[in-house]
């Protein structure tokens, strides 16, 4: 099980690396199939370019550390805070393919396809019963919460989504071989 210092590393590294491991979390699980990193500094699809109170949970937080922040008012997105020697940033989670706990999963997101349940960021947080509680929580030393790295070669990379700045950047990770990817790599 991964400790706090995973990811006193580049969040880039940690994005890559989180692709094949294993999250738990209250009773659900499943391998994360996508994450996208981001840089806390000169990152402008990261929340601390224009968002003051980013960079102050940044300052006040641990690395490992859940960041939860409500997107487009209605869904919940599920960060880790990186704080690495090169700089800090974060590791989104996009996408896991669910394992365990998955009656509670589809009772949170009703009738959709399992391969849907958590194939994509707010999907994954409804799924996982993730919200805005969860912000700031050390998760990683708790008995009901966990990450679990898994040997991965198999790991694409390409632009990150769902942003409008920044996009060139090769920040998105993923198993291509995945049927719960929230979007397919070209």
């Amino acid at each position: 099980m991964l400790k706090a210092n995973f990811f006193t590393a580049d969040s880039v590294e940690c994005a890559r690396k989180l692709i094949g491991a294993t999250l738990e979390w209250k009773g659900c699980a499943g391998k994360i199939v996508e994450t996208e990193a981001y840089h806390a500094e000169g990152d402008e699809a990261c929340h601390t370019f224009f968002r003051p109170s980013a960079r102050v949970f940044v300052d006040q937080h641990q690395a490992g550390d859940a960041y939860v922040y409500i997107n487009y008012g209605m869904h919940w997105l599920f960060n880790i805070l990186v704080k690495g020697p090169s700089g800090n940033g974060f590791v989104l989670i996009r996408a896991v393919e669910p394992s365990a706990g998955i009656e509670a999963m589809r009772e949170r997101r009703g009738s959709v396809q399992d391969k849907l349940l958590a194939a994509g960021p707010g999907r994954f947080t409804k799924a996982f019963g993730i919200n805005g509680d969860d912000h700031g929580a050390n998760f990683l030393s708790s008995k009901t919460c966990s990450i679990t790295l898994a040997k991965n070669s198999n790991v694409i990379a390409g632009p990150r989504i769902g942003i409008s700045k920044a996009t060139d950047l090769m920040w998105r990770f993923g198993d291509p071989d995945s049927k719960c990817l929230s979007k397919s790599f070209r």
